[in-house]
């Protein structure tokens, strides 16, 4: 069961791995989808993320997919003790978890800007696979 959940998540983080590296050599599909915007009539995105900064999410994503898969013995513990990976894996599920409750503007659960379309696909898809990637995270740990 925890080998299942581990490369379930491992999909999840190599694929949103790669559609950052998408975004980061310029890509524009799907990128008027994950940027929040002020309102609907504007679409004045709220940050527009530079090439270095989508690289390092991109490059986390795939460091989480490392930390996992040590935690679930996919991957050999090298150089690092299992007690790291395992305070790594609580930090991944509670970044997850902040995620997923938001920032009560614009973002997460509590976000009272909902009638973007940032607002409605955060509502739908991310904060449920944020949260979702969270408690899978903490079960992956016990």
């Amino acid at each position: 069961m925890i080998l299942f959940l581990a490369m379930i998540l491992i999909l999840i983080f190599v694929s949103i791995s790669i559609l950052h590296f998408y975004w980061a050599f310029r890509g524009k599909k799907w990128g008027n989808f994950t940027i929040p915007t002020k309102s609907n009539a504007a679409s004045t995105p709220l940050f527009k993320p530079s090439f270095f900064e989508t690289l390092v999410v991109a490059v986390g994503f795939l460091v989480f997919v490392w930390i996992i898969g040590m935690n679930a013995q996919v991957f050999p513990l090298v150089w690092i003790t299992k007690n790291y990976v395992t305070y790594a894996t609580f930090g991944i599920a509670f970044i997850f978890l902040l995620r997923a409750i938001g920032e009560f503007r614009y973002i997460g659960f509590f976000k009272r800007i909902k009638d973007t379309t940032f607002g409605q696909m955060d509502s739908r898809y991310y904060s449920p696979l944020c949260l979702l990637i969270a408690i899978t995270t903490l079960i992956i740990n016990t």
